[in-house]
């Protein structure tokens, strides 16, 4: 996997925690236990595809613009998507995509977990300056 810092970038964001998937062979990245991305694996222990959520709009345009983007292996088609892992997506647009399946995750937990993890983006009401 030409992808070699994907794990610690990942790890460095608040709330992560990586596990494995046994029966489905996946490294899993999770945020309060929904994952955010995965590292599918293949019989001899190798990436076959980094899997994420995008928000459906930005999915087909990424898949339009490089074919190592392919509709979500085994997930929902519409809202995530796989890429191989020794593809030619760049670094920065993979990071991008990494970012964004983080941050619709993130949106998607309780304001009051939200405010644990990035009090100062999600201040509680009264404490804005």
């Amino acid at each position: 996997m030409r992808y070699k810092w994907l794990e610690e970038y990942l790890l460095e964001k608040p709330g992560i925690t990586k596990d494995f998937k046994a029966e489905w062979n996946w490294e899993r990245f999770l945020l309060d236990g929904k994952m955010v991305a995965a590292i599918c694996l293949g019989d001899d222990g190798k990436a076959v595809y980094i899997t994420v959520k995008l928000e459906p709009l930005h999915g087909e345009l990424l898949r339009k613009e490089y074919g190592d983007v392919i509709p979500g292996y085994y997930m929902n088609k519409l809202h995530w998507n796989s890429v191989r892992p020794d593809g030619a997506v760049p670094d920065g647009v993979l990071k991008e995509m990494l970012d964004e399946s983080y941050r619709l995750i993130l949106h998607s937990l309780s304001k009051k977990r939200q405010r644990e993890l990035y009090p100062e983006i999600f201040p509680k009401k009264g404490e804005r300056e």
